[in-house]
């Protein structure tokens, strides 16, 4: 850490490089652009090694600097490092490593999080790498590399195994010799003759030298990691949760020890021996680690899952045989062979064979998904029936998995703004328990009724044990990782952690219309055949002549055809008149297609046919007739068919409070007919993609914070303005980068599931805070002492021990109820399979 003096003020010194210098100009210009910030001292750039060294008073934030120079037009390249830490306990250790990593030049942003035992960094310089790691060592903690990968989980996996090893063996070895000690001590208070009876076969001197043997075994053998962090933390003047642990424990012990060999050194009546507490202590907090270390496994369950569907092994094709090969041995180009039951093992296009593969590890889609020739197949997913031979396209950190399992880290090692709050609290919290324990101490000692001295030991004793820093430390990170874990359960990916807090507060819910409310594509929704024609007929007519036409309408007809397995037949003569229609000869017939103005300029007759054109026009529908040899043969319409979810996905948002809007480039009378089937609230329409943004910033000024849902490309600045971006995980790769949340099974219905988790999630980080704050606010003034001059209510040092065990478990515990959040609305089928289905529907109905 560079610290220097600069009169009473500690100036720190950062060094990082900047990229798109070429000049003297440049070094000058972006000198200036940071000197320019408040609090920077100093700045000088040096144009040979690109690197910038800047004096900064405390309180400035790094991020200004970066600013600065990007406004200058040059560039701070940042690289990203996620370390693991071990060692911390608490809230205190929290905030004390992120002041070390945040001091370290080159640091630009960090966040530890207590639940995942990591730190997030973002460095401006590779040399900062080692300083972080010096930085966590002189903190008292020890750093762990964590690299990506199966091979990496599985070592910090292990890492926690041992650790939960060690903590079930210090435990059960501290109860052994503890419950003796409880036993005799408690047993000659509360059981009548028993008092007698242990005086009657050993004196008291005998009996306290046996609570001290027993006693010191656990204060020195399981009880010596409190030591080992506490001493070093305490001796560095920051001191933590260990610290407290071994100091309340150890005044308890030495206090007995010298009443057991040096009575008279004592005042007279003060002469007791708090042996089974010093036992009691150790013991009951090792008893909370370990519930805590197991509970705190379970938050990481969603993860473990995601690790464990990536496959051992593929079949590759090698010298025209498919042999089994380590999945690392796979690269992209690679042919696979996938067999009836097999794990997909990388992302890929299906060559060859069918199959139906379960993707709902991935998507949260429970009916399994049809995959022949041209097909996507996702790694991780679950074959079943068939066997197929695909091509790699994405291996290793670039599969869908890969990324899912790196966006939900990046979630749930997140800090929620909320968090801002807590950090401030326990930067003095464990230094001020420690003046309020020696207050407690001197008080009783001058003020207290004999013997004094007991009475300010065991008050000062209980004060240190109570106060419990790891419950508010654990409140808010245990919390995002459960509910990030179930959101990836249910298909919903948050990119970041701030977006699980804002999504709450989202007042409207505004959707692109086009392949997000809609399917995307046109889709034959009615074909009204009139008298004297057969229906299949004509549309093995229409189908025909349309095959030959490039319009997307032309499509949605020719796909209806296929869908009720009707031949295309032979046409002779095609002409497409722009603006108007087709004409074609097919199967010895003429056949016109096209708008009303088009049948008009043949001549041809539509009549009361115009009354159901007009219906369904405004139904939101483009219609259009056909005529075969002069006659009008149909009315056809077609559209961009509203999604099956899409109702009750917006119910869904409704039953929750909220406004839903609709942002559309379709004419205001489509889009307002489309809002009123759909119980929309507020209609942007005739909106160009570029103005977007602009209709989400009035909606935003009407209504307060804007969800915006988009897929496309051009969704992509909408959902980068949004408070929270929410991008169809079928979209493009573009909106999904853009976003903050991403639904993967490309479902509207998982907006609703993705705010009422949210809501949940928040909910339930507020009740972990009130039950650390009030815990801490309302036991550490009884553990004082403050109720002994009105009730005579003393709180005993192994009851505070007991209370202090289990607060962090009841943090836990509460967090875990997030794992069985109930989504408001399952997903349901997406994707290829429900066009299909939708236009099968569409024929059938208007058959």
């Amino acid at each position: 850490m560079n610290t220097l003096s600069a009169g009473a003020s500690p100036v720190t010194v950062k060094r990082f490089r900047i990229e798109g210098l070429s000049c003297a100009s440049c070094v000058r210009r972006a000198e200036n652009a940071m000197a320019e910030v408040d609090g920077v001292t100093s700045a000088s750039v040096n144009l040979a090694t690109e690197t910038a060294e800047v004096s900064l008073q405390p309180g400035v934030d790094f991020s200004s600097i970066v600013n600065a120079v990007e406004r200058a037009g040059y560039g701070v390249p940042a690289s990203h490092l996620d370390i693991g830490i071990e060692g911390m306990t608490c809230a205190s250790c929290v905030r004390r490593v992120e002041q070390a990593i945040a001091a370290v030049p080159g640091v630009s942003k960090v966040a530890v999080n207590l639940a995942t035992e990591s730190a997030s960094i973002d460095l401006m310089s590779d040399e900062a790498r080692s300083g972080v790691e010096e930085a966590i060592r002189k903190s008292g903690y020890s750093p762990v590399l964590r690299s990506e990968g199966a091979a990496a989980s599985d070592a910090h996996e292990k890492a926690k195994a041992t650790e939960l090893r060690s903590l079930k063996r210090d435990f059960t070895l501290a109860a052994i010799f503890t419950l003796p000690i409880f036993i005799l001590e408690m047993g000659s208070h509360f059981i009548p003759g028993m008092h007698a009876w242990l005086m009657g076969i050993a004196d008291r001197s005998t009996l306290y030298i046996v609570y001290f043997v027993l006693a010191t075994i656990v204060q020195f053998g399981p009880g010596l990691r409190f030591y080992r962090k506490g001493f070093p933390a305490l001796m560095r003047f920051a001191p933590d949760m260990n610290s407290l642990v071994m100091l309340g424990s150890t005044a308890a012990w030495a206090y007995s020890v010298v009443a057991t060999f040096a009575p008279g050194v004592l005042p007279s009546g003060t002469v007791n021996v708090y042996f089974e507490a010093s036992a009691v202590i150790v013991t009951l907090i090792l008893l909370g680690r370990l519930l805590e270390a197991r509970a705190k496994g379970r938050t990481g369950e969603a993860i473990k899952r995601l690790m464990g569907l990536r496959a051992k092994s593929a079949r590759v094709e090698r010298d025209g045989n498919f042999v089994e090969v380590p999945l690392e041995e796979v690269v992209v180009g690679d042919r696979l062979q996938v067999r009836p039951g097999d794990k997909v093992p990388v992302d890929g296009l299906v060559e060859s064979g069918s199959s139906y593969v379960d993707e709902a590890m991935i998507s949260g889609e429970p009916v399994p998904v049809s995959k022949s020739e041209g097909d996507d197949v996702i790694g991780g997913t679950i074959n079943k029936t068939g066997s197929f031979v695909y091509r790699a396209t994405k291996v290793g950190s670039d599969t869908v998995l890969a990324q899912i399992i790196r966006m939900v880290e990046n979630a749930q090692g997140a800090k929620l703004p909320i968090q801002a709050v807590v950090d401030r609290v326990t930067a003095w919290f464990v230094p001020a328990v420690m003046i309020v324990a020696a207050l407690t101490f001197i008080i009783w000692l001058l003020f207290g009724p004999n013997p004094a001295l007991a009475f300010a030991l065991v008050n000062a004793v209980a004060v240190l044990i109570i106060a419990c820093p790891c419950a508010m430390g654990l409140a808010t990170p245990t919390s995002i990782m459960v509910g990030t874990g179930r959101a990836a359960q249910l298909g919903v990916l948050f990119r970041n952690g701030e977006a699980l807090q804002s999504l709450r507060n989202t007042s409207v819910v505004a959707f692109d219309k086009t392949g997000t409310l809609t399917l995307g594509r046109p889709a034959l929704t009615d074909f009204i055949v009139q008298d004297g024609f057969d229906r299949a007929e004509v549309l093995s007519l229409v189908a025909s002549a349309e095959a030959m036409s490039e319009h997307p309408v032309a499509d949605a007809v020719v796909e209806a055809a296929q869908t009720a397995n009707l031949a295309l037949r032979m046409v002779v003569e095609f002409d497409a008149v722009p603006g108007f229609g087709i004409a074609a000869t097919v199967g010895g017939h003429r056949l016109h297609v096209g708008a009303d103005r088009y049948m008009h300029k043949q001549g041809i007759e539509i009549g009361k046919a115009s009354t159901a054109a007009e219906t369904l026009a405004s139904d939101a529908k483009t219609p259009l007739y056909a005529a075969v040899d002069g006659r009008l043969a149909a009315v056809i319409a077609v559209a961009d068919p509203i999604k099956e979810s899409t109702p009750r996905a917006i119910a869904a948002l409704h039953a929750l409070g909220l406004e839903v809007a609709m942002i559309t480039g379709d004419n205001r009378h489509t889009a307002q007919a489309i809002a009123a089937k759909l119980g929309i609230d507020r209609v942007e329409a005739e909106v160009l993609p570029e103005g977007k943004v602009e209709a989400l910033k009035r909606l935003r000024r009407q209504a307060g914070p804007v969800s915006f849902v988009g897929d496309g490309i051009n969704d992509a600045p909408a959902l980068a303005e949004a408070d929270v971006g929410i991008a169809i995980g079928t979209g493009t790769d573009v909106a999904i980068e853009s976003a903050d949340v991403v639904l993967m099974a490309g479902d509207v219905t998982g907006v609703a599931n993705a705010i009422g988790l949210s809501q949940a999630t928040m909910k339930n980080i507020r009740q972990n805070l009130f039950w650390a704050f009030a815990y801490n606010v309302s036991l550490i003034p009884v553990a004082a002492g403050v109720l002994y001059p009105a009730t005579g209510t003393l709180l005993s040092p192994m009851l505070a021990a007991g209370a202090m065990a289990l607060s962090s478990v009841f943090v836990l515990g509460n967090a875990l109820r997030l794992k069985r959040f109930q989504a408001p609305l399952p997903a349901r089928i997406t994707g290829q399979g429900a066009v299909t289905a939708a236009n099968a529907r569409a024929a059938e109905a208007s058959a």
